[in-house]
């Protein structure tokens, strides 16, 4: 596994290295004749950072390929996720993709051959330049499908972590400061209960809670067992005191009305809607949702904080843009992946409440997007990635939002919950030959 101290780069330095390299500033005309059409999908909402800053790469892309349409399908997240091995093995493959990084995504449809090898277009366009360090974890696969070795299969242009975002005024009114221990901040959520309010907005349908659960494991965890739980470095004992603790920790919290017991069926739209619409004075997300809070929250003042007592967060690299091996137009969709690269698209993004990878830092000058940026700092300059809990084995999401949803219920003990998450993750190290 790459170590990620230099995924830092993100911010202020990484940012400089948007003069190295990448020919994203004058990408390499479509060829002449016939009219040609690049197929995109991505499921970036409008509103957010990534999504303004690939509406205007669109643009950009098709004013300097004149002979070429770009046919753009925004899809879903779940749809995308659920649907890409069969998808990406038909003629109905698009031509690039946006698809989520991780052993259990990206690196199985490399693994299944349904990814074209970019490593020869990385190292001729500067992609690599651009990201160096841990910024390439989640861009490289080995014959496994393994992270952090092999060949190029994506390219990731920003970056991402999860995070505590909060309603100041909610803060306020109940006089609650701004936590930085893990007792302040449980403290904190014994003072909303008490005044009647379900303090953190949650959503037990996908991805939120499971990632609740893991940063409550992760506040016991040390980079030994990341390694060996991410990349399979070692022996995870799933009753150990990393997930006993997140596992017995999320049940108590909904037993003691920290998260609400009908979240369990609840979906991320559902749990980002009711904190922008006020009604929670916590949300535990990531950062992707910083664009559309910045654009759509007009009633209060939001900030965020990093989890109190955690030294590493869930986060990596942004998701990737992967070419199909199908695809039947992959010099287009290099050309494409180029632009997104460019500074004035990185400068976008950054201005958007993105985290860019190769903008000019004296080009953000939005005073939110610099305080995610600064975050985003401190929480790398201590090697404080941990990725996803999804990530580690194909399949794994569903099994990680079936057993957090049976702590939300109460259905399971935390015991069965994690002998459950335990079965599929020991069958895969089996299958890899771990």
């Amino acid at each position: 596994m790459v170590k990620l101290r230099g995924a830092a780069v993100l911010a202020a330095v990484a940012l400089a290295l948007s003069a190295c390299g990448s020919g994203s500033e004058s990408p390499a005309p479509a060829q002449s004749g016939q009219p040609r059409v690049l197929k995109l999908w991505h499921y970036e909402t409008a509103d957010s950072a990534m999504g303004k800053a690939w509406a205007e790469a669109i643009k950009k892309f098709e004013a300097s390929h004149p002979n070429v349409t770009v046919k753009f399908e925004e899809k879903g997240f779940e749809q995308i996720r659920k649907t890409a091995s069969m998808v990406l093995n038909s003629d109905e493959a698009p031509d690039i993709m946006e698809y989520n990084k991780g052993n259990a995504t990206a690196g199985l449809l490399s693994k299944q051959g349904l990814l074209t090898d970019l490593t020869e277009e990385s190292a001729k366009r500067g992609w690599d330049k651009l990201l160096p360090g841990g910024l390439q974890t989640t861009a490289k696969y080995d014959d496994r499908g393994v992270m952090g070795s092999g060949k190029w299969y994506g390219v990731p242009n920003y970056g991402e972590f999860v995070m505590v975002y909060y309603n100041k005024e909610l803060f306020d009114k109940h006089k609650v400061t701004v936590p930085t221990t893990f007792e302040e901040f449980t403290a904190a959520l014994d003072t909303f209960v008490k005044a009647g309010v379900t303090p953190i907005s949650n959503a037990g349908a996908e991805y939120p809670a499971q990632q609740i659960f893991y940063q409550l494991a992760l506040t016991k965890a040390q980079k030994p067992w990341l390694e060996a739980f991410q990349s399979y470095k070692g022996k995870v004992d799933f009753h150990g005191p990393e997930f006993t603790y997140g596992a017995d920790t999320f049940a108590d919290w909904v037993k003691k009305g920290y998260i609400a017991k009908n979240s369990s069926g609840l979906k991320a739209e559902d749990m980002g809607v009711a904190f922008m619409n006020g009604k929670f004075p916590i949300m535990i997300s990531g950062s992707w949702w910083y664009g559309r809070f910045a654009s759509e929250i007009k009633d209060f003042e939001w900030g965020h904080f990093l989890f109190p007592g955690a030294t590493m967060s869930p986060g990596s690299s942004g998701n990737i843009w992967v070419v199909p091996e199908n695809s039947e137009n992959k010099d287009l969709a290099y050309d494409f992946i180029d632009i997104t690269m460019g500074k004035d698209i990185q400068n976008l993004l950054g201005n958007s409440g993105g985290v860019p990878v190769a903008a000019d830092p004296a080009a953000i000058a939005d005073a939110k997007s610099k305080e995610l940026i600064a975050t985003f700092n401190k929480l790398t300059s201590t090697d404080g990635l941990a990725f996803y809990p999804d990530w580690p084995a194909p399949g794994y999401y569903d099994v990680m939002v079936a057993g957090v949803q049976n702590l939300i219920n109460g259905s399971k003990t935390s015991a069965q919950v994690l002998d459950e998450i335990a079965g599929p993750y020991e069958d895969n190290l089996a299958d890899i030959g771990n």
